[in-house]
């Protein structure tokens, strides 16, 4: 996958970034905070020769106010540097560009030379070390060499510090210039959920009044057929396994469609669809649940990392013994699943945890998993649930 951002070159390729040119790119994009500094000087300047003192305010004021535009056009252009798909820029200068280029002459510019300066700056002096200072004597020769090893070393280190300092930067400024986008990405997730949640329903709706109503009348039509035979015929005993086969076709399809909306959720609330998912697991489980009837997104999402941490905990984990703790704190709905396998978890291994935290997230709420090696495993999960 391509990647359009310094963030996601230091996180989805975290070795071989080194080897791209974002940490170049994010260079230059923190070097570049050179252009408010030089606005800054200009205005210290300025107002240091008004006199006298409430006109050297009113002046300070200008001096920041006036560059603020130029400084905010400026943002927009160099995140090209750390962004290779920038918001749209809109005519005319908002008041989020506006607060923008009063904070970056203020407040960033310097950071980003300090970073760049210190990431940087360090490593190459310890580089050039040997030549910076004079050598006498074969001891210092050796030391020079080793702190010249060290700079060496401590140059991959500096990519990285330049390029999540750039790529931060270039997310806050992101944001500050187009919060209307992340808001749109959210309630587009929400509504992803939601329409999933609708096609799950149709699909249980039309195996439970289709499908399932056709076998039911299958097997007793086979039932009664069987009862027309002869006990010892051979038709008899074909016919037999036909009428088990299609009651064990009817046990997987009730199977499939609790899978996919239990009824119970529907009917009687988390709490108890809880303790049916869990009577089912090969592993025992300790329900501990008490909540009240809550939203529907809510029940339905914790319902899902209940499920399937319970599916982990028998395909994976080798436990005795499961536990699944849930209460209402306030407004929160906190679901924790504990058990004392192996640990060992890992999210990155599977969509399954991946799904799972998409799905918390679009529904506001946070999903964490501690799985240490040896265990035990916790999964926790955290729903808002405002009514």
């Amino acid at each position: 996958m391509r990647t359009t951002t310094a963030l996601e070159a230091f996180a989805r390729r975290p070795l071989s970034f080194l080897r791209s040119v974002w940490p170049w790119r994010s260079l230059a994009y923190l070097l570049a905070g050179v252009v408010p500094g030089i606005v800054v000087a200009a205005a210290v300047v300025t107002v240091s020769l008004v006199e006298p003192a409430p006109l050297m305010a009113v002046a300070g004021l200008v001096a920041v106010a006036a560059p603020a535009p130029f400084v905010a056009r400026f943002e927009w252009w160099r995140l090209r540097l750390v962004d290779l798909a920038p918001p749209a820029r809109k005519s005319g200068l908002s008041v989020r560009e506006a607060v923008l280029g009063v904070v970056s002459l203020l407040a960033l510019w310097w950071i980003d030379l300090v970073v760049a300066g210190f990431a940087v700056a360090g490593p190459v002096v310890l580089i050039l070390s040997p030549v910076l200072q004079p050598l006498e004597g074969d001891g210092a020769v050796a030391a020079a060499v080793a702190v010249s090893g060290a700079g060496l070393l401590l140059l991959p280190v500096a990519a990285y510090v330049v390029t999540a300092w750039a790529g931060a930067r270039g997310a806050v400024t992101r944001a500050l210039l187009a919060p209307d986008e992340l808001a749109e990405v959210l309630r587009s997730r929400a509504r992803l959920l939601e329409s999933f949640e609708a096609e799950r329903r149709r699909i249980e709706r039309d195996l439970h009044d289709g499908a399932q109503q056709r076998l039911v009348a299958l097997s007793m039509r086979l039932g009664l057929a069987r009862l027309d035979l002869p006990p010892d015929s051979p038709a008899a005993a074909e016919l037999a396994e036909a009428h088990e086969e299609a009651q064990r076709a009817l046990a997987e399809l009730r199977e499939l469609i609790r899978g996919v909306h239990p009824q119970v959720l529907t009917d009687r609330g988390l709490a108890a669809a809880v303790r049916d998912v869990a009577g089912r697991s090969p592993v025992p489980v300790e329900v501990d649940v008490r909540l009240p009837r809550l939203p529907e997104a809510v029940e339905t999402t914790a319902y899902y990392v209940v499920a399937e941490a319970l599916a982990n905990v028998a395909r994976h984990s080798r436990a005795t013994r499961a536990r699944v703790h849930g209460r209402l704190t306030g407004e929160v709905v906190v679901v924790e699943i504990r058990d004392d396998g192996v640990g060992g978890a890992d999210p990155a291994r599977g969509t399954g945890m991946a799904g799972l935290a998409d799905r918390v997230a679009a529904a506001g709420g946070r999903l964490a998993l501690s799985s240490p090696a040896g265990g035990p495993t916790t999964m926790s999960v955290e729903l808002p649930c405002a009514w």
